[in-house]
């Protein structure tokens, strides 16, 4: 089984879509406190935390062979500067306001894990999926507009590709799951990395 330590209905969405066999689950831990300047760097490190913060208390039974806590992270950089999801209202208007025009870089970390918890040695496979979002030039009153329809709210770079924020997005370089927030194929080959098996399929 893959538990997905992430509260992100997207996320979720693309692995059901992809008809793979997984679990939600919460973890405890404070992304927030974990900065810095390179951003592959700060979304490995955040998906890493998120994934360590699932205990055997968080999940829906006792651990079995073949499971794997997944856990991601996604980071919008533009010129050195991180954005990621926006704190109100304002900040979104803030972000989207510098992302607009620009070709920015959209990182997504994967985390892959089986804890010491489970009884074994602790393995863990990580990797990072980059992609470049060209956002066409948008206005004030478009901007506005967009961050009071509350997509913005819970989006790193304050904008939501697989929904109507896509309308603003001119071109992608790399993959589109990257943007929304999990590369499917790269979860794939991390669980194996994990597991030794391949990802578990949805046989409904």
């Amino acid at each position: 089984m893959l538990f997905l330590a992430s509260e992100s209905p997207q996320r979720a969405l693309l692995l059901a879509k992809a008809g793979i066999d997984y679990a939600v689950v919460s973890s405890v831990h404070d992304e927030e406190a974990i900065g810095g300047a390179n951003p592959q760097m700060v979304a490995l490190d955040r998906a890493c935390h998120k994934a360590r913060g699932v205990g055997p208390e968080q999940l829906p039974r006792p651990w079995e062979l073949g499971d794997c806590v997944l856990a991601a992270d996604t980071v919008t950089s533009l010129d050195g500067v991180l954005y990621g999801k926006p704190e109100d209202h304002d900040d979104a208007i803030r972000i989207l306001s510098r992302l607009q025009g620009t070709t920015h870089t959209v990182t997504t970390a994967h985390c892959c894990l089986v804890p010491a918890f489970s009884g074994r040695d602790e393995i863990q496979a990580l990797a990072v999926s980059m992609a470049q979002v060209t956002m066409r030039a948008m206005s004030p009153e478009e901007i506005a507009a967009y961050v009071a329809s509350g997509e913005s709210a819970g989006r790193s770079g304050a904008y939501a590709i697989q929904a109507s924020g896509d309308r603003f997005v001119t071109d992608v370089q790399g993959s589109m799951d990257t943007v929304i927030g999990l590369h499917v194929a790269t979860v794939s080959r991390l669980y194996q990395e994990c597991t030794g098996t391949p990802l578990p399929m949805d046989a409904s």
